[in-house]
Order: structure tokens, then sequence, then C-alpha cells
């Protein structure tokens, strides 16, 4: 049997292994297995993860890899993977690589042709998602955002349209100058869901109109503590019965034969004020037919 059906660990292995994010009961059985039986466990901070590995009365030696020697230390890992060595790679809380450190150490492993196993569990942006109700089958989790206002509009302008949850992280110290921005790009109605401190004591879940969030916050001062999962539910299908009219399409071929697609689709929009997207999707099937 592989590694995959009986829990066995490989020699020369790194495997990528999610851990919980709050509550220490969603570790699962093959995680436990595989962190009690490495050679070594490569952490995000050693204090927190040895926390969980005390939980667990977990022995196994573990060394620090993270933001600022992840690369330096993929090459002394790659190393020992090399003398036969089976490594984990955790980071603090979730799944390496997504929003935390591990990308790099997996990418440097792979490219010097050495293998790696994740092990599947928890992930914030999943955990989320499933209570959100919102029912697009497409997501796009953009992990945190720019900090300053103006670099973070631009970056919601480029999503207005997008037709699928769109899902981010955010910290507690902006989460409210944020979600203002995100009322003012997406607009007051467009629905969110609100995730604090997944799977730990103080979890909350809140869903609401972006134009409703300020006075959730108001309500209550501790609704903007601790680490944030923001999902905006995407833009409305455009109905099939919003067709464009004979000048719109006019216009829209006139700029096609100097522009590129997108901004074509765009500054026609500006100018007869129908939808963005329907005119994208048009102008793809105007030069598809050239």
């Amino acid at each position: 049997m592989s590694h995959l059906e009986n829990g066995a660990v490989e020699e020369g292995v790194l495997y990528v292994v999610a851990t919980p994010i709050g509550n220490l009961r969603d570790l699962s059985m093959r995680a436990l297995e595989v962190l009690r039986t490495v050679d070594i466990i490569a952490a995000e901070d050693t204090r927190v993860t040895q926390k969980l590995l005390a939980s667990f009365q977990i022995m196994t030696k573990t060394i620090s890899v993270r933001e600022h020697n992840e690369r330096r230390e993929a090459e002394r890992i790659i190393n020992w993977l090399r003398e036969g060595k089976s490594i984990a790679q955790v980071s603090d809380a979730g799944t390496p690589a997504v929003s935390d450190p591990g990308a790099i150490l997996v990418d440097v492993v792979r490219e010097a042709g050495l293998k790696v196993v994740p092990i599947p569990g928890c992930s914030a942006v999943v955990t989320a998602l499933s209570a959100s109700g919102f029912t697009q089958n497409q997501f796009l989790f953009y992990g945190f955002l720019p900090p300053k206002s103006g670099q973070r509009k631009k970056a919601l302008q480029i999503l207005v349209d997008a037709p699928y949850a769109l899902v981010f992280y955010e910290a507690p110290h902006r989460i409210e100058e944020c979600l203002a921005d995100m009322a003012e790009i997406f607009g007051a109605e467009r629905r969110v869901l609100l995730a604090r401190e997944l799977t730990k004591t103080f979890e909350t879940i809140h869903r609401c109109q972006l134009g409703q969030v300020a006075a959730w916050f108001a309500s209550d001062s501790n609704q903007t503590r601790g680490e944030f999962v923001v999902i905006i539910e995407g833009a409305p299908e455009v109905e099939a019965d919003e067709s464009i009219s004979p000048e719109t399409l006019r216009v829209l071929g006139i700029l096609l034969k100097g522009l590129p697609v997108k901004q074509a689709s765009g500054l026609a929009a500006e100018i007869t004020g129908a939808n963005k997207k329907q005119l994208y999707d048009a102008a793809l099937k105007l030069k598809a037919a050239d």
C-alpha cells in the first residue's frame, strides 16, 4: 500500500501539514501521525507549534522556517531530504502557503526534484465559505488587500463586476476602514459575510449588506477584534433580456479597431451607460468574428 492508504511516513518527503485554526480537535488523525513520526517539523513560529505539539504529547524536533529565512532554510531542508529524512512543514494555524509561509519552501523542494505531500485540513477560507450561504459555484481567494485606502480601492474596483464570491483576509485594526471602502466600491446593497475568530471561543459569523456593517460594529466594539475572513457575494449576473442596442454595438466596434478588448468595453460602458461585463462579452464575440 502507498502512504496515502496506510498513513506511513516516507523517507525523503516534505509533508505540508494543515493545523487547527483555533479548536485543537480539528487536527486530523493523519496530521497527528505525520507530526509524530517525521524527523523534523519546520514551523513558522516554534513557540506556537510547541504548544500544539505539547497538547498531543508530540516530541518531534522543530526548527524555525518563516518569511525572513525561508529560502535560506530551504537549502538545509533539501540536504536533509536527500539524506532520507522526512520533514513536516506547518504554519502557526491553518494550511501553510495560503497567506502564510510555505510556498517558497515547497517551490524549492519541487525544483530540486524531491517529493511534496499535502496533508489536508483546516483552512479559514473554506470554513467561512461553507457557512456563507452564497450560492455561486466559483470563488476567488484574494488574501490581504493593500493596507492604504487608495490602493485598496483600485484593487477592489477591478473585482466589482466579478460574478463569483470574493474572499479576503483582514486584520482587526483595518477591518472598519476596509469594509467602508468595500461599501463604496461594491455598493451598500451587496451582501457580505464576516467570519471572526473561526473555531475559537468567540467565533462570530455575521451576514448582512455592506451598508449595514458600520451599525453592526457600532453596536458592539468587540466585533472588531480578532482576525477576519471577509466574503463579498458575487455581482449579480446580467439578465438575458438586457440586450445591447445597435448604437452601443456601433460604438463598441469603433473602439475595438484601436483598443484592446478590456479597454474598449470599459470605455464603451462609460460612453453609453451599458453594462461593462455585457459589453466585454460582446467585444470578445466581435473579435472572434473578425
